[in-house]
């Protein structure tokens, strides 16, 4: 882990969604809406940055009362609670439509996002019931996407083979990276999105638009494209379900998300009343 040298208060906490803030089946426990409340009187804001389409982030918007600006598609889209658009990072075209040839080329399945819809060129392909569930709608079905490249959002690569999963993340950073930012948001998902749009991003905005210094703000996460944002804030929490490489980029790690960690993070390093010492 990396030591924890930071002297400033936390005033604004930014969570991960799916792996940190919510269990594998995606359920926000009860705990964890403790936490966030808690937070909340300590006069301390929370904010949530994810992969997911804004639409899929209304119901955590709802259940936890954000107030503050939720980033979706990794930093690609900045919204209200409301969901109300506030800045918009599309992908550029030609980088689109080469991203998607790249993710074919590994085997893998292409999904395409616009700021409101969800592309996918097989209902039943791989995992697209499981992302249903998670965002709480559906996707359309196209059999050509080119009509939408000039409008993306985000492009997925999905796939059960893990290893051509990171092996085509490789490939897109080395091919397209002056022009996209390409992350692993799960093991089967590879996010391409603007290079602009990544949860390092994250906090610069957020910094920004509440007058916080990065130095204030803490973050928790448990994949690699977390890291980003891990490196930007003054404190770093990784999920116990975090891979061991991510782990070590964060100043502290707690439970996993089935372990309630989230919840114990707020409370073992957030409110603890004093800052924490490295465990």
């Amino acid at each position: 882990m990396k030591p924890y040298k930071n002297v400033d208060p936390i005033r604004l906490v930014l969570a991960d969604v799916d792996g940190t803030l919510v269990t594998q089946e995606k359920v926000l426990t009860a705990k964890a809406r403790q936490a966030v409340a808690k937070l909340g009187e300590a006069g301390i804001a929370f904010a949530i940055t994810s992969g997911r389409p804004p639409r899929g982030m209304q119901t955590l918007i709802k259940d936890l009362n954000i107030s503050t600006v939720v980033a979706g598609f990794n930093g690609g889209v900045f919204i209200t609670p409301r969901l109300d658009p506030i800045v918009m990072r599309d992908l550029p075209k030609d980088a689109t439509a080469r991203a998607i040839e790249l993710v074919r080329e590994y085997g893998l399945v292409a999904w395409l996002y616009t700021d409101t819809t969800w592309y996918v060129q097989d209902p039943k392909g791989p995992h697209v019931d499981r992302e249903s569930k998670t965002v709480g709608f559906g996707p359309e079905v196209t059999s050509d996407y080119s009509q939408y490249v000039a409008q993306t959002a985000k492009i997925v690569g999905v796939g059960d083979d893990l290893e051509a999963v990171a092996e085509c993340e490789k490939k897109v950073r080395e091919e397209l990276g002056d022009h996209v930012s390409a992350a692993r948001s799960q093991p089967y998902y590879l996010d391409v999105t603007h290079p602009a749009a990544n949860k390092g991003s994250v906090v610069d905005f957020l910094a920004c638009v509440y007058l916080v210094p990065k130095s204030s703000i803490a973050t928790l996460g448990d994949m690699p494209n977390d890291v980003l944002m891990f490196k930007k804030s003054g404190m770093s929490i990784a999920m116990g379900n975090a891979s061991n490489e991510v782990q070590a980029e964060a100043n502290f790690v707690t439970d996993s998300n089935e372990e309630e960690g989230f919840a114990h993070a707020i409370e073992r390093f957030i409110l603890s009343g004093s800052a924490p010492s490295a465990r």
